[in-house]
């Protein structure tokens, strides 16, 4: 026979808003270079978690400074990044 055993469900803390957060403190990224392409159709990457990512026609398929690949939105890479060359 099994043991019965009782189990308490933790309960996680969700944040809704940034406000919610307290003492949150401003920070920059550092200006670390990353390598990115356009890709103009759907596409699917192998993420280091071992999962696939799907990546939509406009997105940018990016390397991080670990070698890893990651998709970035398309208007969030406008955003945030500029081509520096190379």
């Amino acid at each position: 026979m099994y043991d019965e055993m009782l189990y308490e469900r933790k309960i996680m803390k969700t944040f809704d808003t940034f406000e919610q957060v307290e003492g949150m403190g401003a920070c920059m990224k550092r200006p670390i270079v990353v390598h990115a392409k356009i890709i103009n159709e759907e596409f699917r990457v192998n993420t280091l978690e071992g999962n696939f990512k799907q990546g939509k026609a406009g997105d940018y398929l990016m390397r991080g400074v670990d070698g890893e690949l990651y998709i970035c939105d398309g208007p969030i890479f406008d955003k945030t990044y500029d081509f520096v060359g190379a």
